[in-house]
């Protein structure tokens, strides 16, 4: 029987090489499953994972939820667990089943928000764990990391063609009014990209479709919404963390870094500033929230 050390390295090694998870997702879901592995006891393998229940799902969720979990934390937890156990099937030889179905707690529900970076990247590395195949997790790691890397909106991205690629540091996207601009591609969204081309079945010739359906055809912005409203709910994110507030969120975190607004309207592809200048609002709402968590007066109000 394997140590519980063991196991835990491979689990590793299945995200962070396998699946190519980020560094983040890689150690958060490695400290899940450290904490579930002691729970379970000294004499675990993989077919002890494997054959956990529901029962055994809550009786655990219940334990983290009584050293103080967040309904949020909680959510996050649960879909790293899932994740655990759809590996331990598959090392021992149930890849055909899946982990037993149990719904997250509910979050509350909050103003519309820009997500976080972290939850920018978690978002797009969930979706990716819910894929059917593993190329299709992929190609959705890939969408949304462009859409929140990039400031894309949705149907840019599925418009683009091979023929952008090798990508290098910037792309030319082509976007309202046919009106094209240049957008920089950061490394974390190029590698993921690359990743995901060299996964997936169909031809990439210059001028065939840069993301794919499941049947080869252009891949539909319903697909996309579809499984970030999945990543969404296993991870305790409002309503409002959809495929378009990817974008947004871009647009925020560049403007809260000093990004000027001629500047910013140029990346997003506005016709006029005054689209850009909302930003300056949901920036300062930004900034008024942790004020409140911060000042010791406000919290004491």
């Amino acid at each position: 029987m394997k140590s519980r050390a063991d196991l835990l390295e491979q689990w590793h090694d299945h995200l962070a090489f396998g699946l190519r998870r980020s560094p983040h997702t890689v150690r958060a879901y490695g400290d899940a499953a450290r904490r579930f592995l002691e729970w379970l006891g000294d004499e675990v393998d993989w077919r002890r994972v494997a054959g956990t229940k529901a029962a055994d799902m809550r009786r655990y969720l219940a334990m983290r939820r009584g050293d103080g979990l967040s309904n949020a934390s909680a959510a996050r937890e649960l879909s790293a667990l899932k994740a655990l156990i759809k590996f331990a099937l598959a090392q021992s030889g149930n890849e055909d089943l899946a982990p037993p179905r149990l719904r997250g707690p509910r979050v509350a529900k909050g103003l519309p928000r820009a997500v976080t970076p972290d939850e920018a990247v978690n978002l797009a590395e969930t979706a990716a764990e819910f894929a059917d195949e593993d190329w299709i997790g992929a190609r959705d790691r890939a969408v949304l990391l462009l859409l929140y890397g990039a400031g894309l909106r949705i149907d840019e991205a599925l418009s683009l063609d091979c023929g952008i690629m090798p990508m290098g540091e910037a792309i030319t996207v082509t976007g309202k009014g046919r009106k094209q601009r240049v957008v920089p591609v950061l490394p974390l969204v190029r590698q993921a990209v690359e990743d995901y081309l060299a996964r997936q079945p169909w031809p990439a010739g210059a001028r065939d479709p840069l993301f794919r359906g499941a049947k080869g055809g252009r891949l539909s912005q319903g697909m996309v919404q579809k499984a970030t409203a999945r990543a969404r709910a296993a991870l305790g994110l409002p309503p409002s963390a959809t495929p378009h507030a990817l974008r947004h969120s871009f647009a925020t975190h560049l403007l809260a870094a000093g990004t000027d607004l001629r500047s910013l309207q140029e990346l997003l592809g506005h016709a006029s500033l005054g689209s850009t200048q909302i930003y300056t609002k949901v920036d300062a709402a930004i900034l008024l929230d942790v004020y409140r968590d911060a000042h010791p007066r406000e919290r004491d109000d």
